[in-house]
């Protein structure tokens, strides 16, 4: 009995310190190849304090670079642009700038429930063995939860009330080429590079259609490939008015996802951000609205199944004065420049 007792109470204890440490914020894979493009997904458990989660603020380690975050559906978006500490090859160009932290704001995460947020990036110029710390801030409201403590070199991260979620570096294998082409992760708006941009010609691919429906000619339509399992897609277009009275895009629909948003993308001092325009965005008399990379997109949540390339899109765009009008997105390949 006494024997059943120890083992009793060891369990309860193991369980416990699990628990514990699974209330910390945290990645869900904690080792990383190096020289490798990863999905770096962050797991937030709770709130503060029984508060709802508003913000979370990620801070990018030197040895992480390229970074490119996965947008969420009701979060703003802010990616802020600093100096690397030195120079990282990305296919040949000397980059020495990029992402430095990344802020999904003006979310409402319940503490009765967790959620992930993705961040695209390469580890890169760093050591097998070493760790890569990415302090976090947690914000809920005017309660702020600050997960930056980080044990020094040989110490017991266990022991800290706050770590910073931490990413291992192990040593990776060698697949002849770089998988930068997990860009189907791409956020919806830019290319491989984190350029505007993208030449549907070079991609081999035929002319998208253009559809006109009253004053409106509809042209250029396309979508990028996705990676499986990826719940956001971008898509693109432009509407020319050619009438004289003013019109305005209200909202899109598709079959292949739970919601399409419109969003603006603007940067400003090295400070890119991403909102949903919930009024949809005008379009004046005679002039030409372009959904781009790099500025107004589609933003396809909840993705049924992954767009693949060759495939097509289908999509209902509502305007306030024309109505109602069908579109086919055609996919190309999420590494068109």
């Amino acid at each position: 009995m006494k024997t059943i007792k120890t083992f009793a109470l060891a369990a309860l204890l193991s369980a416990t310190a699990f628990a514990g440490a699974e209330a910390h914020v945290s990645f869900l894979d904690k080792e990383v190849p190096l020289d490798t493009t990863i999905l770096a997904t962050l797991q937030v458990p709770h709130g503060c304090d029984g508060k709802a989660t508003t913000e979370v603020r990620v801070k990018l380690p030197e040895g992480f670079v390229f970074a490119k975050p996965q947008p969420k559906a009701g979060w703003e978006l802010e990616v802020i642009k600093g100096d690397y500490q030195k120079t990282y090859d990305n296919h040949g160009d000397k980059v020495k700038t990029g992402a430095i932290e990344i802020r999904w704001k003006n979310g409402n995460l319940s503490d009765d429930f967790y959620d992930t947020f993705v961040i695209q990036g390469k580890v890169s110029g760093v050591e097998a063995g070493s760790s890569l710390a990415f302090p976090v801030t947690q914000l809920c409201g005017d309660a702020v939860t600050a997960w930056d403590q980080v044990a020094e070199a040989g110490g017991d991260a266990h022991g800290l009330k706050s770590p910073a979620p931490l990413l291992k570096v192990v040593a990776g294998e060698d697949h002849g080429h770089d998988h930068d082409d997990m860009a189907g992760m791409n956020m919806p708006g830019m290319d491989t590079t984190g350029k505007p941009g993208m030449d549907m010609s070079a991609m081999g691919a035929a002319a998208p259609e253009t559809v006109k429906a009253g004053d409106l000619e509809i042209s250029g339509g396309f979508a990028k490939a996705m990676l499986p399992g990826q719940p956001v897609g971008g898509g693109f277009f432009t509407v020319k008015n050619n009438g004289k009275t003013d019109d305005r895009l209200v909202s899109v629909s598709s079959p292949v996802a739970g919601e399409v948003q419109i969003h603006e993308m603007a940067t400003k001092d090295n400070v890119m951000r991403m909102r949903q325009l919930k009024d949809g965005v005008a379009i004046a008399a005679g002039e030409t609205l372009k959904l781009e990379p790099g500025n107004l997109h589609l933003m396809f949540q909840k993705v049924k199944t992954p767009f693949k390339q060759g495939d097509t899109v289908p999509v209902t765009l509502t305007f306030e004065k024309t109505g109602k009008v069908d579109l086919a997105l055609q996919v190309l390949s999420a590494q068109g420049k």
